[in-house]
């Protein structure tokens, strides 16, 4: 994937990747046991991508409006810090984050795929969508994935930061330390 000049202009300056869950790190899928038991699937190449994004000394958080068990454990096992789930204000919430990190908003990358992810991607520095996000969110995305949710679009993303700061010319060295 070759990346236009305006998309390496925007991701350049981020400092902050905010992502979603349903329908973004999954598939959107609800998937539920005999016993009532709530189950996700994640794709390992997000998780990946997020760990090396951190690695690279940028800040990742998740901002959700569903609490569940599974999404803690996976954020925990990612070293992902800043969780905030049951959130029906998001752009409160990633204004949070923007301040605890003293970031502006060009330095705030965000990836959604509804409608309770419009406002916040309206004002952030990179906003973007996998490829089976709304039509609403592919008309304000700057960057429509071509991967699906739950499938590496955050991973598309990460990559895409680290090569337009050019963070990926040792991604071994990244990787090592994981």
């Amino acid at each position: 994937m070759t990346m236009t000049s305006s998309l390496v202009k925007r991701l350049k300056h981020i400092r902050l990747l905010v992502t979603d869950v349903d329908g973004v790190l999954t598939d959107a899928g609800m998937y539920y046991s005999e016993n009532g038991i709530e189950q996700k699937k994640f794709s390992t190449r997000d998780g990946m991508g997020l760990t090396l994004l951190r690695h690279a000394g940028l800040v990742t958080a998740i901002v959700t409006s569903e609490e569940t068990e599974i999404v803690r454990l996976r954020a925990k096992k990612l070293k992902i810090n800043n969780l905030y789930q049951g959130v029906r204000n998001k752009i409160k919430t990633v204004e949070k984050i923007k301040l605890k990190y003293s970031l502006e908003w060009k330095e705030i990358a965000y990836i959604g795929d509804d409608v309770n992810d419009l406002e916040v991607m309206s004002i952030v520095g990179f906003a973007a969508t996998p490829s089976d996000g709304s039509r609403w969110n592919k008309k304000l995305a700057h960057y429509i994935t071509e991967r699906k949710g739950g499938e590496g679009c955050v991973r598309e993303i990460c990559d895409m930061i680290l090569e337009s700061q050019h963070l990926d010319k040792d991604i071994f060295g990244l990787y090592k330390k994981y």
